[in-house]
């Protein structure tokens, strides 16, 4: 699966003022990020409001990604929830032929302890598809611990990758230096990006990626080839606007700097709401910088 790497994007869902989904503003957002050095798209991931979204909705979501990429960039479909059962039914029935994987984040809300997060992922590796396990304990409310996930690495070839975003950068040196060859890890944290690479990682799914491609997919082939002083050069230009669109949640700020650059419109679905007017501000100044 080594065409999973570099810069994926968890893609936004744009709607429109009534809160409908906007398709055109879709096709615009995805067209950018294939045209300006995205490696791969992450479809309905948490950051597309996915939880917002109906089972309708979701497929027609996922039916037009498809048909604008036209098999340009490799797709990763988000297919995560607390029921371990209703995960796998749903892996398992989904026509997954137009996709790579499919990225699962780890059970929510029950917080099951680290055997309880083995098992759900051995459940959903039973299914024998393609699963990269996402842990994001900042969403879930339990980390899934480096010793888990290299025991899921070791005992499940096709948990092949992790989108980690734990607590710590520790973990993520853990996992890269003790992991077995099969198996890879890409940051979850935008600000990691370039550390995690360096040491080891296979780049980033990201947030901010998707509102600066080109910046962020040239950083990540920098590190990919030891270019440090280049990479970091890109790192600090971007890490403050990184910082600023998880300032108020996920994805309010990014909206916020794609409204600006006139690709989607500044609308969420309750209970997220829009970036307040002075986080707005802040993020605008600093777009101007870049």
């Amino acid at each position: 699966m080594s065409n999973l790497k570099g810069l994926g994007v968890a893609l936004v869902t744009p709607f429109n003022e009534d809160l409908s989904v906007d398709f055109d503003s879709l096709t615009k957002l995805v067209e950018f990020n294939i045209n300006n050095g995205t490696n791969y798209l992450v479809v309905l991931g948490t950051t597309a409001e996915a939880a917002t979204l109906s089972n309708e909705e979701k497929k027609a979501v996922t039916q037009h990604i498809i048909k604008v990429n036209n098999k340009r960039l490799p797709l990763v479909l988000g297919i995560g929830g607390n029921d371990t059962m209703e995960v796998k039914r749903q892996i398992e029935e989904t026509d997954l032929s137009d996709f790579d994987a499919v990225l699962s984040v780890s059970p929510y809300y029950n917080r099951p302890n680290q055997e309880g997060l083995y098992q759900h992922y051995k459940m959903l590796a039973g299914t024998g598809k393609q699963i990269i396990i996402y842990n994001v304990p900042s969403r879930t409310g339990q980390n899934l611990e480096a010793s888990t996930t290299l025991r899921l690495a070791k005992d499940f070839p096709n948990l092949f990758l992790i989108k980690e975003a734990g607590p710590n950068i520790n973990q993520y040196f853990d996992i890269l230096r003790q992991k077995p060859e099969h198996f890879n890890l890409v940051s979850g944290d935008d600000e990691y990006t370039l550390p995690v690479t360096l040491a080891g990682g296979n780049g980033v799914i990201s947030v901010i990626g998707q509102a600066y491609p080109k910046e962020f997919s040239t950083m990540v082939q920098l590190a990919f080839d030891g270019k440090i002083k280049e990479a970091y050069e890109i790192h600090n230009k971007l890490v403050e606007i990184t910082r600023m669109i998880f300032a108020e949640g996920n994805p309010a700020g990014i909206k916020t700097i794609l409204a600006e650059m006139g690709i989607v419109k500044n609308f969420v679905r309750l209970p997220l709401v829009i970036a307040s007017e002075g986080l707005q501000n802040k993020i605008k100044a600093e777009m101007a910088t870049i």
